[in-house]
């Protein structure tokens, strides 16, 4: 194994020729450059394929050829760079050799994966040899679930400078959002479908809002997940289900158990899709509940599960640059501290969320963790982190400096 500051490159984007990461690459050029301060090389599994997306997106970097279900190739892979980015999903099914030798070779690591069952089998198989190696793992690094996760992170540090106490409860709610589901996400979505189905007890998994915390903290208050439409009692307007919920929830629950949660031992946390107030607004949020849950209940079946992958769109299927372009998101985030004190925060991106704003988010995570000692003293050390406890204010900074993303408080009382 090569230490990390003696390899030749420092960050691989593993899975270039996915749709994510083509924008991905894109990004990194017109950010870095490919002659510059940052070293940096593109992978899949085609050599042609990675010699098409050099030649489209201006990434004339090194190329590596390298099989994601290979351990060969995976060491090699971590052992060539300081961090890795992924792309490659469902990453239940591509994902768990490249992890399993980033946390062996002490090599940093980000994805954008949005699969719980995984992440759990990944920070109890991993965790503490990434710890004893130094390598740092964060997961989640795109729209699901940078947002939430730092704008609770956000939230919480704006209550905390002015009301000398944390949030003991914050609500997120979806204000506006334009853009289309991934290709990637859906066949992640389907995947736990089908996991689901072949092992029965991943449900107790997927319904933990603390899954994700480490083991000993895997328990605590009830939360509330939105699955019909209701009246908000933080807003007073009519909310249906987020889509993004069952793991950015889970996330930040994370973050609060990693952090020792400071935020109070009955801290809850939900997430929901703003639909209006009176009659439009409730008929909304229940066409809303109603189109999401036919859909899982349809999904959830075998031989449905089989069409419905012939007519959804397909990982590298994605929307047109200037589609692209076109979207973006404004959720909001109401907390309550335990005073009665409340507060109105609101995270923004400017780009579809599940591609340019994503590609972004990922581009500018890795490249600040990169950059972030592992010293105990200014640092994190090794071990599976989440965006808000490895990276926290230095992360928001960069998104808002280079990603077109916005945090704001828009009132407190």
């Amino acid at each position: 194994m090569t230490a990390p500051s003696d390899r030749p490159h420092d960050i691989v984007v593993f899975g270039a020729t996915s749709f994510v990461g083509q924008i991905l690459c894109r990004y990194l050029v017109e950010r870095h450059g490919t002659a510059g301060e940052l070293a940096w090389a593109i992978a899949g599994r085609s050599a042609d394929k990675l010699a098409t997306v050099a030649e489209s997106t201006g990434a004339e970097v090194p190329r590596i050829v390298a099989d994601a279900g290979s351990p060969d190739d995976m060491a090699s892979l971590v052992d060539s760079c300081r961090l890795v980015v992924s792309t490659v999903g469902p990453y239940a099914l591509y994902g768990s050799e490249l992890v399993a030798a980033a946390a062996a070779s002490g090599t940093d690591y980000c994805d954008l994966t949005g699969e719980p069952q995984w992440m759990q089998r990944m920070i109890d198989a991993h965790g503490e040899k990434a710890a004893e190696t130094g390598a740092r793992i964060v997961h989640t690094c795109g729209f699901d679930s940078i947002p939430s996760d730092l704008g609770v992170w956000f939230t919480q540090q704006r209550a905390i400078a002015r009301f000398a106490e944390p949030c003991t409860r914050i609500s997120m709610r979806v204000h506006a959002m334009k853009g289309g589901a991934s290709g990637g996400t859906i066949a992640s979505m389907m995947n736990v479908m089908e996991e689901t189905a072949n092992d029965p007890s991943l449900r107790k998994t997927l319904a933990n809002p603390y899954a994700l915390a480490p083991k000993g903290m895997r328990t605590g208050v009830d939360q509330t997940d939105t699955f019909a439409p209701k009246k908000d009692p933080a807003t007073g307007e009519w909310i249906g289900p987020f889509v993004m919920a069952q793991i950015n929830t889970r996330v930040v629950h994370r973050s609060h158990a990693l952090l020792g949660r400071p935020w109070g031992d009955d801290f809850r946390y939900d997430e929901a899709m703003s639909m209006g107030s009176g009659l439009l607004g409730a008929a909304k949020a229940a066409g809303l509940a109603g189109g999401l849950g036919g859909f899982m209940g349809v999904a959830s079946l075998r031989p449905a599960r089989r069409l419905l992958d012939r007519i959804l769109p397909k990982p590298g299927d994605g929307p047109s640059p200037d589609a692209q372009a076109a979207g973006f998101f404004d959720i909001r985030f109401h907390g309550t501290t335990a005073s009665g004190n409340t507060i109105t925060t609101k995270v923004t991106g400017d780009r579809d969320p599940g591609y340019g704003s994503t590609a972004k988010m990922l581009g500018e995570t890795a490249t600040t963790l990169l950059h972030t000692s592992r010293e105990a003293d200014t640092g994190i050390g090794g071990g599976f982190w989440t965006p808000a406890t490895a990276l926290g204010d230095d992360l928001i900074d960069a998104l808002i400096e280079h990603a077109g993303l916005t945090f704001e408080v828009l009132d407190d009382t």
